[in-house]
């Protein structure tokens, strides 16, 4: 249960850093330029490189690719499922003008709903959470090719 929490914690942490985030950009009407959704990505992978980093640290013995993967993925599906249902109730209960205005910033040209915008952006979080791991356990993986003493 103890290695469970972990990411489950950060997982917390990293999606208040993502809700904080898209406030302040809310504040200065920049929330409906997708463009500025890219720095999600860094934050989600800053979260999932704290996370391994811990696990690592905390159980350095029991540490394994798996482990550490597992960390990551939990870490960012956490982040993800929490920033997706505060976007639901966002752009249905805060801001109801949102979407309509986050829509037009694309002309226009598409026709989505609530429940389209919402699975992309739950499919967004999930992919980078994903590329994130794998890129932070590059960082992390114990490597075999190099010989221990040397």
């Amino acid at each position: 249960m103890k290695k469970i929490s972990l990411p489950i914690r950060f997982g917390l942490v990293t999606s208040a850093v993502l809700i904080a985030y898209f406030l302040i950009l809310s504040l200065f009407n920049k929330h409906i330029n997708p463009a500025f959704s890219f720095f999600n990505a860094l934050i989600t992978g800053f979260g999932v490189y704290e996370a391994v980093k811990l696990s690592k640290l905390q159980f350095p013995t029991s540490f394994s690719y798996g482990q550490g993967f597992k960390t990551g993925i939990i870490t960012g599906f956490v982040a993800t499922f929490v920033f997706t249902i505060f976007f639901l109730f966002y752009s249905t209960e805060v801001n109801t003008n949102f979407l309509p205005e986050l829509l037009q910033t694309f002309k226009g040209k598409f026709d989505v709903n609530i429940g389209m915008i919402t699975f992309i952006v739950a499919v967004m979080g999930l992919a980078t959470s994903v590329v994130a791991t794998l890129s932070v356990m590059q960082l992390f993986k114990n490597s075999r090719n190099i010989p221990q003493n040397l």
